[in-house]
This record gives structure tokens, C-alpha cells and sequence, in this order.
């Protein structure tokens, strides 16, 4: 990724569950592209407490990560629209039998308790607790029924619209919604020239 990239290209968590946000990645360009932008997702999504390690974050952790992230996405997806996608829910399963990393209290400079992992986070320990959110999402009736397409042109990312009348229709109202509302400008503007 360039360094002057827009922010609508760098990573987001504002979709409502760690699982949506795994699959925004996706939107507009593939933002988990390295190894490095990988570490950045699991640290952003607070997959591990803050100044964690992850050092062993490697290629192979990158391909699991994409693997799980186009399960949830095919099963997300077919279940808001009808289809059922028992495959990618079995691999969604399978890997949600996982354990997810056991955190411990450990005293920080200045005496106060923060929270640690026991041990180095291991791949299958965060796979699994992506894996668990969709399973608990998509089981929650009223979880799942909050869960929205955005309706910006060509943006297929989904989200948990938590919004009061839950009328929201964008994922982003700076970047979907502001992109709607200049177009809507330009059309009345374009009528009235006319």
C-alpha cells in the first residue's frame, strides 16, 4: 500500500464484531496483503492485549487468516441472502472448537494490574476466537437481525447496524454515506442546470 493512501484503504474496525471486521479487509482493496499488516489487524481488532508480541505471526498465519475470513464471508453473506453455505459453516465450526489464548493479571510499572496472555499467542487460539464471534453472531437472533449490507455503490461490506431506529444504510457514513450524499448533490445539481 502506498504511503499516501486515503484512509477508506487502511484498516477498519467499525462494523460491529471483530468477525465483520476480518471481513472488511477485503474492501476496496485487499488490506491484509502482509505478514505485517496481518500483526496490525490482530492487534487494531484487540484480538490480543495491547503490546503483545507476534513475532511468530508468519505467511502461514496470513493463509489461515484469509481461509477463515472467506468461510464467514460466504456464510455471512448466504445467510443474509438466503443460501445457505453449509460448507464454510462446518470449516467456521471446526475451527471455532479451538481454545481461544488464556490471559493472566500480571502488575505493570506502577503497581496496577493489566491484562497479559500466559503464553505467546498461538495461531488456532485467534482463529478460533473470530471463528466463536461469527458462530455467537449468527445464533443471536436479534444480533442477527441487525445485521446490514451497505448499500454504497459496489460496497460489499456487512455490518451490525446498532444505529437508534436501526436505520442506518452505510458502513461508513464519512466514507459510503459522504460518497452517496455528493452524488445526490450532483444529480439535483445536474437537474437544475437542465
Amino acid at each position: 500500500m502506498a504511503t499516501g493512501a486515503t484512509a477508506s484503504y487502511e484498516l477498519r474496525f467499525d462494523s460491529g464484531r471483530t468477525c465483520l471486521d476480518l471481513l472488511a479487509t477485503t474492501h476496496p482493496e485487499e488490506r491484509l496483503d502482509s505478514v505485517e499488516r496481518l500483526r496490525a489487524w490482530i492487534a487494531g481488532a484487540g484480538l490480543v492485549p495491547a503490546g503483545t508480541l507476534l513475532a511468530e505471526v508468519d505467511q502461514g498465519w496470513l493463509s489461515a487468516f484469509l481461509e477463515l475470513r472467506s468461510h464467514i464471508g460466504q456464510l455471512v453473506r448466504g445467510e443474509l441472502e438466503g443460501r445457505p453455505a453449509d460448507g464454510a459453516l462446518a470449516r467456521v465450526n471446526t475451527v471455532a472448537w479451538g481454545a481461544p489464548p488464556a490471559p493472566c493479571a500480571v502488575r505493570a510499572a506502577d503497581g496496577g494490574l493489566v491484562r497479559r496472555l500466559c503464553t505467546a499467542p498461538r495461531r488456532e487460539e485467534l482463529l478460533a476466537v473470530v471463528a466463536r464471534e461469527t458462530v455467537e453472531l449468527l445464533t443471536d437472533p436479534a444480533a442477527r437481525a441487525s445485521l446490514r449490507q451497505c448499500e454504497g455503490d459496489n460496497c460489499p461490506i456487512v455490518y451490525l447496524d446498532t444505529s437508534r431506529g436501526r436505520r442506518r444504510r452505510w458502513c461508513s457514513s464519512e466514507v459510503c454515506g459522504n460518497r452517496e450524499r455528493v452524488a445526490r448533490h450532483r444529480r439535483r445539481a445536474a437537474l437544475a442546470r437542465a
